[in-house]
């Protein structure tokens, strides 16, 4: 039986509790999650690539079975070079299942990779990686909202 290997894609600029959620809650569900960090030279990014991975591999320092890349391209190309035949995606809102799904249906077309949706709960339903990057801008305290090992100033 081949491996059931998940990858949990996103620019995680800054990664949130919401995302360490939801790999915590797919962990039993898979053998391996690959955090895999897009990197996209069009778009800018308030973190450096160093530091996000360094504060992915920080926050599943304990969990053997996660493992942090970076990628560039489709992530349905992603997929069939890592041999994982899921995409795991957290759901916070309606809004995020209509954008998710029409991804999850295309990547579906381009490699027949599956994508695992997983309702973010309820107390982290509010948290997005654009709201903190916004109250980091505006130097309030997020420390309630990413991992301890996410460190800003």
């Amino acid at each position: 039986m081949s491996e059931r290997i998940a990858v949990f894609p996103g620019s995680f600029d800054p990664i949130t509790i919401g995302h360490v959620s939801i790999v915590e809650r797919a962990l039993p569900l898979f053998d391996r999650i690959i955090m895999a960090v897009g990197v996209n030279s069009t778009k800018k990014y308030m973190f450096s690539l160093e530091q996000r991975l360094a504060w992915l591999n920080a926050s599943f320092a304990g969990h053997k079975q996660v493992d942090v890349i970076t990628y560039e391209g489709l992530t349905a190309d992603l997929c069939k070079k890592m041999h994982a035949h899921f995409i795991v995606r957290g759901l916070r809102n309606s809004t995020d299942h209509g954008n998710e799904r029409s991804i999850a249906l295309m990547n579906r077309a381009l490699c027949g990779v599956e994508t695992i949706f997983l309702p973010s709960l309820p107390e982290h339903a509010h948290i997005s990686s654009t709201i903190v990057r916004e109250l980091i801008a505006n130097k309030a305290d997020v420390s309630a909202f990413v991992p301890g090992a996410v460190r800003v100033r």
